[in-house]
């Protein structure tokens, strides 16, 4: 699986980072003269948008690869996610929701959904990737969230959640969904090397929300 995934990414990501790098034309391509203080003052204003561009489009390319890896390898991870839950559950483990037309319909209704949303989610980290500081800021929080609901989803979905409850547990475990979320978000920003981070660790993390999911649950039923 590990394999697989590394390389739906690379192939995801070169396909995006060529398409978004020829929206911009010749924007980036040549340097405003720096002559004078209006001249340095667009140099660097240019500089500024010139990285940020380079930094948040690489993270964009990256989710949309990924977000591909994810769909496609999505039947692997969730075969791990129930194994764990079956291995730490025991005698205790909830069977699988009933496997009929119906039931896979909506699986298949709950995937495309989550898939449109990341569409959403990219497109809105594009739009605030022109707020300087504060656009930057919200777009890691915004692939923190859209990283623990990814994570999420595999094991919710043996339950047949709605996206609608998964984001909404992710409302009501902000700080837990943050946790989960916020350290694959960091690996989506190193350079080149984020593919091969992000399909290592894929396995660990899957295991690593499952557990924790399964840990919130047990606490929120002895809370009530």
């Amino acid at each position: 699986m590990i394999i697989f995934t590394f390389f739906c990414t690379w192939i995801g990501y070169n396909l995006t980072v060529e398409f978004v790098d020829g929206l911009t034309g010749s924007f980036f391509l040549t340097q405003p003269e720096a002559a004078g203080i209006w001249g340095w003052t667009k140099y660097i204003s240019w500089e500024v948008v010139h990285w940020l561009f380079l930094i948040i489009s690489r993270i964009v390319a990256f989710y949309l690869a990924f977000l591909l890896a994810y769909s496609l390898s999505a039947p692997g991870y969730v075969f791990l996610s129930t194994a764990t839950e079956k291995k730490h559950e025991g005698k205790e483990f909830e069977a699988d929701a009933l496997l009929n037309v119906k039931g896979l319909l909506i699986d298949l209704w709950e995937g495309i959904k989550i898939g449109m949303l990341g569409v959403v989610v990219t497109i809105a980290a594009l739009m605030a990737n022109f707020i300087p500081g504060v656009g930057q800021i919200f777009v890691f929080l915004l692939y923190t969230y859209y990283s623990a609901l990814m994570f999420v989803d595999y094991p919710s979905s043996r339950r047949r959640w709605s996206l609608r409850q998964k984001i909404n547990w992710l409302r009501i475990h902000n700080t837990q969904a943050l946790r989960l979320g916020v350290f694959p978000a960091f690996i989506s920003m190193i350079p080149v090397l984020n593919i091969f981070f992000i399909a290592m660790i894929f396995p660990l993390m899957t295991v690593h929300t499952t557990l924790n999911f399964l840990a919130i649950k047990r606490t929120t039923l002895q809370t009530d």
